[in-house]
């Protein structure tokens, strides 16, 4: 599955104050997840935000939220996000049928919502390096889980290049300028 900005959808899932502190590689997380929504948000491609129980968990954490110019938050109740009769009807109607997706918990409410797109019917990009959980070893077991069910392991460069299709773009002028240029030298962790 090749990624194309104009039937891709980023959905980043619970990435939360009251989580944060108790996820393995959350901050690294956070700074993915804020990295790809930038350059999502500057190609024009959907921003969805979910935020689980947020009266216990708080609200998506503020780094992330200040990162994005246009996010759609959803609350939701149910740990697939897809279950959410609101979110799955609203997600249809966008006509965006490839889901990048990352977030908290990798094994739970990421897994769960992953395994649900893919059995509706859309093709998922599980963004490795964005997707944490509390112990490493369950967020790896859920990337092997979903990719068995039909999900592809992505970075976020191969998204955004994928996304961007050409170098003799003015939109690459500005997306290197603003995002890819720093971020050729830092370290990522991979599970």
């Amino acid at each position: 599955m090749r990624m194309h900005r104009d039937t891709s959808l980023l959905l980043i899932v619970d990435l939360q104050v009251g989580l944060l502190p108790v996820l393995a590689t959350g901050e690294q997380a956070v700074e993915e997840a804020s990295w790809m929504g930038g350059v999502a948000e500057a190609l024009g491609v959907l921003v969805w935000l979910t935020e689980q129980y947020p009266e216990g968990l708080g609200e998506s954490v503020p780094s992330l939220l200040a990162s994005l110019e246009n996010p759609r938050v959803w609350r939701k109740t149910h740990f697939n996000a897809h279950a959410e009769p609101d979110f799955a009807d609203a997600l249809a109607d966008t006509g965006r049928r490839q889901i990048v997706l990352c977030g908290a918990e990798a094994h739970i409410c990421v897994l769960q919502t992953g395994l649900a797109l893919l059995e509706a019917g859309y093709r998922v990009a599980w963004l490795t390096e964005a997707a944490s959980s509390r112990r490493p070893a369950e967020a790896s077991l859920a990337r092997q889980r979903v990719e068995r069910a039909g999900a592809q392991a992505v970075s976020a460069d191969m998204v955004a290049y994928e996304w961007l299709e050409r170098c003799d773009d003015a939109r690459f002028k500005d997306i290197h300028r603003r995002f890819l240029k720093e971020r050729a030298s830092r370290p990522l962790c991979f599970d």
